[in-house]
């Protein structure tokens, strides 16, 4: 990265920050209230709170990046050719929300030329929040954490949303991972990758993830000293098959990757 990418990139981790303050503040207000469940096209639920606060975090970016893109769940993509391109999810994990279980989060990234450089992970009803940047130290609530080695699969925590989430193809071999593992545990969708950067699970496997479900996730683990790639290996971005390992330990990152190919 360019000194004037760095640059960029200072500015705007202050910025991801101020996104994931707008967001936590319109989340709360809703938070285990009567709010109308809407079901999308794709029978996915949303929730005013959902648009209310990726509206939030739009409004910031213009008016501090006018000429970066942006790529959010609710409100779709705009300039997504941009060289900075902001990702946003306002509440990854409405299932969650909706029915007042506080393991859901926001999810603000940042890619560079395709490539995601920032990431935050903000769980704003326990206000705890993971900030991960290019080249520099994950922060938990301002400090420095690490994930742990754990490179045998029979001594690793694997988390995942759902098995649904897994197509006919995958699903058996993710089951043989499961079956090999010493812990599975499901349904804490963005939640267990910031539970990876901080060592306490080990990976996190998902299929079928969007764009907004992942990519703030690879700067938050990476520099936690973790890896995030797609099924065969390759750091995820906006053009991905949202097949995702995320792991604490690279030589479990590749022990996964052989198994689910």
């Amino acid at each position: 990265m360019t000194n004037a990418s760095s640059a960029v990139l200072d500015t705007a981790a202050l910025l991801a920050a101020e996104l994931a303050d707008a967001a936590g503040e319109v989340i709360r207000r809703y938070f285990r209230q009567s709010v109308e469940i809407i079901d999308k096209d794709d029978a996915s639920p949303v929730t005013i709170a959902d648009r209310e606060a990726e509206t939030a975090m739009r409004r910031l970016i213009t008016r501090h990046f006018p000429e970066h893109g942006v790529l959010g769940e609710e409100h779709g993509p705009d300039r997504i050719d941009a060289e900075w391109v902001w990702v946003l999810d306002p509440i990854d994990g409405t299932k969650s929300f909706i029915s007042g279980v506080p393991l859901f989060g926001t999810l603000v990234a940042l890619l560079h030329q395709g490539r995601p450089v920032l990431g935050v992970l903000d769980q704003p009803i326990s206000r705890e929040r993971w900030i991960g940047g290019q080249g520099r130290p994950t922060l938990f609530n301002g400090q420095p954490v690490r994930t742990r080695a754990c490179a045998d699969l029979a001594r690793a925590a694997i988390f995942s949303t759902t098995p649904a989430m897994f197509d006919a193809v995958d699903r058996p071999r993710f089951d043989a991972i499961a079956d090999a593992a010493k812990l599975v545990r499901f349904g804490a969708d963005c939640y267990a990758y910031g539970l990876v950067a901080s060592g306490f699970v080990d990976a996190v496997i998902e299929g079928s993830l969007k764009p907004y479900d992942y990519c703030a996730h690879v700067p938050i683990i990476e520099g936690a000293g973790g890896i995030v790639t797609d099924f065969q290996g390759r750091t995820p971005g906006l053009g991905s098959d949202g097949r995702i390992i995320a792991a604490g330990d690279p030589a479990l990152h590749a022990l996964l990757v052989e198994r689910l190919n």
